[in-house]
This record gives structure tokens, C-alpha cells and sequence, in this order.
């Protein structure tokens, strides 16, 4: 019997882990809906002030302006975004790969320091040869404020020719299963090329070129900052609601098969009950 009572305690186990498991994939759930429409809605502003940015690069003679050209440091920031909290699937680790297997391959002879957000991936990267210059945390909560405190402190280190460049590894956000990590260069910036050959537009400036770009390229950075962070966001909630889901389906499958022992043992045990009280009433 006390076997029996060993299996009842490991069902009830593992049915509270799976009713742990289940609310979480609905919290996730819920989260993701506000998460999803807010990457829906700051997608289409940061990709036209990109676009603005651009056109006005190509446009102006602004070729030395000091985020625009290449640091002859020999320095490389990489900004990493993980996220505060676990329990994502591979989330994190698959971030944390990535940027090892780009410093490995791409920045080999470099000076490489992380600028790194979230919590998880510094005491991932605690685990590995790499310089952390810089850690953030409270992306969840403050994506904006944010966003201007990583931008200020990378663009200030790149404006005194610190760094030579400053690239940014996330998960970008596709669906609530589908996440891919992406690797984007934010400095130097440089306008993409072009093969419409319809003139480009140019503007009035006021109160002088060199200070609208200046203003708008800065601004730029930290619309992409922010568009990162939420692209962050949702794919860490999609995660999480994939991994808390697979979770919740095998916590079922590990309580039907302990049910099926229990149900065996129990059986076993009247069998063999049955067994002695009948040679018991042959003896007498």
C-alpha cells in the first residue's frame, strides 16, 4: 500500500504543476493579444521614419555627421535582448547562441562588449568568455523610457569614436509559434540602397539642416529601440504560451500513465488479497 500512496502523491504533484502550467499559457495568452497589437501598431511609424531618415541621408550632404560614419575603433557593441522572466522554451538560449556564434564567426578579431537587456541573459552570459559593458532590465514594464536609456548610452560611446559599431540580436515577432532571431546593424547608419529612380524628395529645414537630421536621426534610433523591444516582448509571450501549452499536454500525458500504474499496483494488491483469504479458507 505504501506504493500506492507513493503514485496518489505524485498524480496530485503533478496535477497542481499542471494547473500552475495551464494558467500561465492563459495569462501569456492574454498578454500576447495587447502585445501583438502593439508591435502591429508601432511597425508602420518606425518603418516611415526609417524611410525618412533615409531619404533624407541621400538627399543632404550629411556624409559627416558623427553616427553616420565608420568608427575607426576596432570595438563592436552588441546589444542583446532577452527578457527579465523564464519559463519560455528556448527563448533566451536561442539568443544567447546566436550572439556567441556571431562573435565567433564575424568579430573573431574585434574588442566585443554587450550591452545586454533582461535579466536572464546576463546570467547567461555571466557563463561565457564575454565582456558585459552595460545591462538594462525592465523591458516588460517601460519599453520606451527604455529604449532612450540603451540609444543614449550606445550613441554617446559611438559619437566619441569609442565603438566602431553597434549591431542588435533579437527575436522579431511572426506569430505566437513562429520567432526568428535577427541580427540588425543600428550604427553606423547608412540608407539602404535603392533601385527606384524616382527623384527623391527634399525639404525646408528649419532651424537648420545639420539640426533637424541630427534630431531625427537620434529619434530614429530610438523608434527602432522601441520597436525592438516590443518585437522582444511578444515573441517572449508567444514563447511562453507555446512552452506553458507543451507543458500543460505533458503534465496530461505523465498523469494518464501514472494513473494507469496506480490502477495496476491496485489491482495487484486485491489480487494478492484475494489469493491469501482464499488459501487461507482451503487450510481450515
Amino acid at each position: 500500500m505504501a506504493n500506492l500512496r507513493d503514485i496518489k502523491r505524485r498524480i496530485g504533484s503533478v496535477k497542481s504543476t499542471q494547473k500552475i502550467t495551464k494558467a500561465m499559457k492563459m495569462v501569456a495568452a492574454s498578454k500576447l493579444r495587447r502585445a501583438q497589437a502593439a508591435i502591429q501598431q508601432a511597425r508602420p511609424y518606425a518603418f516611415h521614419m526609417r524611410d525618412l531618415v533615409q531619404n533624407i541621408t541621400r538627399c543632404a550632404n550629411l556624409d559627416a555627421h558623427p553616427l553616420l560614419t565608420h568608427g575607426d575603433s576596432k570595438r563592436v557593441g552588441i546589444i542583446v535582448v532577452n527578457s527579465d522572466k523564464g519559463l519560455c522554451g528556448g527563448f533566451n538560449a536561442s539568443i544567447v547562441n546566436r550572439t556567441m556564434q556571431v562573435i565567433r564567426n564575424d568579430f573573431a578579431d574585434k574588442d566585443v562588449q554587450l550591452t545586454v537587456v533582461g535579466r536572464k541573459g546576463l546570467e547567461a552570459f555571466k557563463r561565457h568568455p564575454v565582456t558585459i559593458r552595460q545591462n538594462f532590465t525592465g523591458m516588460t514594464d517601460q519599453p520606451l523610457p527604455l529604449s532612450r536609456s540603451v540609444i543614449e548610452d550606445i550613441a554617446e560611446d559611438y559619437a566619441k569614436g569609442k565603438t566602431g559599431a553597434v549591431y542588435c540580436i533579437y527575436n522579431e515577432f511572426h506569430s505566437a509559434v513562429q520567432q526568428t532571431v535577427s541580427v540588425e546593424r543600428l550604427l553606423p547608419f547608412q540608407p539602404e540602397e535603392s533601385e527606384d529612380e524616382t527623384p527623391q524628395l527634399d525639404y525646408l529645414y528649419e532651424p537648420s539642416q545639420e539640426e533637424v537630421f541630427d534630431s531625427l536621426l537620434r529619434r530614429n534610433l530610438e523608434t527602432q529601440m522601441h520597436r525592438i523591444l516590443l518585437e522582444s516582448s511578444a515573441s517572449e509571450l508567444g514563447a511562453r504560451m507555446t512552452a506553458m501549452d507543451s507543458a500543460t499536454r505533458n503534465a496530461g500525458e505523465v498523469i494518464d500513465k501514472l494513473t494507469l500504474q496506480y490502477n495496476r499496483a491496485r489491482q495487484n494488491a486485491i489480487t494478492t488479497e484475494l489469493i491469501e483469504v482464499i488459501s487461507g479458507a482451503e487450510a481450515l
